[in-house]
């Protein structure tokens, strides 16, 4: 009998092949078809373990990935659905993912997404009213039986259990130190949140590669591990080099070998295919599990020869490592240097010099621990004022002050639910595009953010930044927050916090990470 795609991940003797597919607008075309005609080859050959289709990839719409992969299915390969957050509220979630069940899907690969671009007389609205956290958080309580809430329609019952083998990404071609230490400070809550498999972004720099592998070892954390093998186009590789992908990396001499191997004959095919079996020899010889393999324009006889290049590598993959030494400029890497093997060595890198603090932030934290904090001089005080307050006709009133006084500091969404103290007070509605509360997406490049490069910093590497002087940077890991509570829009935030309805009061039903050194739980009582 066949294996599932689960049960070769799970395998830790087996060396897993996947291959996405970018599903495009329409419902049928040459695409589709060649897609399916490559599907049943592989069902064929058992080469590849799961057919992989993106969730409107780039943010524009295209075919829904569940019409294929129960296609897919349908002819006994396994499917690895995309599951993204930025086109669907947390009720459209839930939903789909009950059809994933009933459809008999059960192989997911959540990420936060690309920011919404084109659609239908314009762009569309982001959503993000989950995050990938979120996701991985919810998917693990179906598996468990999840207990409806008690004050919904059939609350307090548990719903079927559901099979899902949930997977995550990871973004380790990273420039930066606050890029990549926010990167693991993520990675950390999505393993917490129930991450079964992780898979790399777009990237050819082996020493990130085994970094991951090592930082991942060093948590002591028995999670597979499937790196991106992907075959650009020249076109494609022209954009990723600009930045314009998010989270995939390819540097000047990449770029510069690849434009050098497209004035060959074939335009350069048999190398791209050549470099993809190298490194998933290299992929192998590190310890992952698997090659996760994507490309444009690609089809079975393609693979056949990249499968070709692998074994002829298998057991010399030692000699490619220099094959696959792409450095971005300046780049920080979480260990040091191996000379001798062209890879890290096991000591950590020191970090960086921090910047000095900043005096604004240590009024708004003083402030906030006089006030907000239970043992605070002033805590109790404020808590009579608001139970008086929330009784009186200055209510209102009173959260006008406050959010025209946050909107001037802060620049606040008024979402009566404030996470500025777990941000060292920069608010994430505002200054993320994808009002993320659990860590950064894998789209910044160089410091910036996705959505608006060379304008907005990412907020991530600004909340890492001003953190650092405390000695306070792995709060970002310290535990998973709560998505946004919509019933407490534009009420008064501080009055939501003393009386305990915002979301610290909800703070310890949701997970902690369990991998690595214990971080410290800073923040708890932030406002």
């Amino acid at each position: 009998m066949k294996r599932t795609f689960r049960e070769y991940v799970e395998d830790n003797t087996s060396f897993v092949r996947t291959m996405e597919f970018v599903s495009g607008r329409g419902s049928r075309g040459k695409s589709v078809d060649d897609f399916l005609a490559l599907a049943q080859k592989a069902v064929e050959d058992d080469l590849i373990q799961a057919l992989s289709i993106t969730d409107n990839p780039g943010g524009h719409p295209a075919l829904a990935p569940d019409v294929l992969g129960e296609a897919l299915r349908d002819m006994g390969m396994d499917c690895l659905v995309h599951f993204t957050c930025k086109d669907k509220n947390r009720n459209q979630i839930e939903s789909r993912l009950h059809a994933l069940d009933r459809a008999c899907l059960p192989n997911i690969l959540v990420m936060t997404g690309d920011y919404p671009s084109y659609g239908f007389m314009g762009p569309a609205k982001p959503v993000f009213d989950l995050d990938s956290v979120h996701v991985l958080s919810l998917v693990a309580s179906l598996n468990r039986g999840h207990v409806v809430n008690g004050g919904a329609p059939g609350g307090d019952t548990a719903l079927p259990t559901t099979e899902f083998f949930q997977g995550a990404v990871i973004s380790p071609f990273k420039a930066f130190e606050a890029e990549i230490q926010a990167q693991y400070a993520k990675l950390r809550l999505k393993l917490a949140a129930g991450a079964s498999f992780l898979v790399t972004q777009v990237g050819f720099d082996v020493r990130k590669f085994d970094e991951l592998i090592r930082m991942v070892r060093m948590w002591n954390v028995d999670v597979p591990v499937i790196g991106n093998v992907y075959i650009p186009s020249l076109q494609v590789a022209r954009a990723m080099h600009r930045g314009t992908v998010p989270g995939c990396v390819i540097t000047d001499e990449f770029m510069a070998e690849m434009e050098k191997e497209a004035e060959s004959s074939d335009g350069g095919r048999e190398a791209k295919l050549r470099r993809a079996g190298q490194l998933m020899a290299v992929l192998k010889g590190l310890g992952y599990r698997g090659a996760h393999i994507g490309g444009p324009g690609l089809n079975y006889d393609y693979i056949l020869r990249v499968e070709e290049e692998f074994n002829t590598w298998n057991d010399r993959w030692t000699e490619l490592i220099p094959r696959f030494q792409f450095p971005q400029k300046d780049g920080y890497y979480l260990f040091q240097p191996d000379p001798e093997s062209g890879l890290n060595s096991g000591g950590l890198n020191a970090k960086g010099n921090a910047s000095p603090k900043h005096w604004t932030l240590l009024i708004y934290r003083a402030l906030h621990r006089w006030i907000f904090d239970p043992t605070g001089p002033m805590h109790m005080s404020a808590c009579r004022f608001f139970r008086w307050l929330e009784k009186s006709r200055l209510e209102r009133p009173f959260t006008y002050l406050e959010y025209y006084l946050k909107e001037i500091l802060f620049d606040c969404y008024r979402c009566g639910d404030c996470t500025l103290a777990h941000f060292a007070f920069l608010c994430p509605q505002s200054q993320c595009p994808k009002f993320l509360l659990n860590g950064a997406c894998g789209g910044s490049h160089e410091g910036w953010c996705e959505v608006y490069p060379g304008e907005r910093r990412c907020i991530y590497v600004r909340t890492y930044d001003r953190l650092r002087p405390f000695g306070e940077e792995d709060c970002l890991a310290g535990r998973v927050l709560p998505p946004r509570n919509w019933a407490l829009n534009e009420r008064c935030s501080w009055g939501n916090y003393f009386m305990g309805r915002d979301h610290v009061s909800k703070l310890d039903d949701y997970p902690r990470p369990a991998c690595g050194e214990p971080s410290r739980d800073k923040g708890r009582d932030a406002r």
